[in-house]
C-alpha cells in the first residue's frame, strides 16, 4: 500500500465529510436515546464503504475508456457547476 496515496485519500474524503450532510443524518439518528449507538456506527459505517466501493469500480471503469486527465477536467467542471447551480439558487 502506497503511504502517500493512502493519507491523502483519507484526509481528501475526511474533509469533505465534516459536516456533509451524510454526517449531520448520523448524528440525527445516534441522538435517539432508543437507538444503540454501535448499530448508527456500523450502519452508517457499511453505507460508507459501499458508497465508497461504487466509486472506486466507476472510477476503474470510466478509466479504462477515457483518459485519466480527461476524468479531471469533467470532475472539475461537475464541480464548478453544482457550485454555480448551489449558488445561484441561494
Amino acid at each position: 500500500m502506497e503511504l502517500k496515496v493512502f493519507l491523502i485519500v483519507f484526509v481528501t474524503v475526511f474533509l469533505a465529510e465534516l459536516g456533509d450532510k451524510t454526517q449531520l443524518a448520523t448524528m440525527l439518528f445516534a441522538a435517539d436515546k432508543e437507538v444503540s449507538k454501535y448499530t448508527v456506527f456500523f450502519a452508517a459505517s457499511a453505507a460508507l464503504i459501499l458508497a465508497t466501493a461504487v466509486g472506486v469500480l466507476a472510477g476503474s471503469l470510466l478509466s479504462e475508456h477515457i483518459n485519466v486527465k480527461m476524468l479531471h477536467y469533467i470532475a472539475g467542471a461537475g464541480f464548478i457547476i453544482i457550485g454555480a447551480y448551489t449558488l445561484y439558487s441561494a
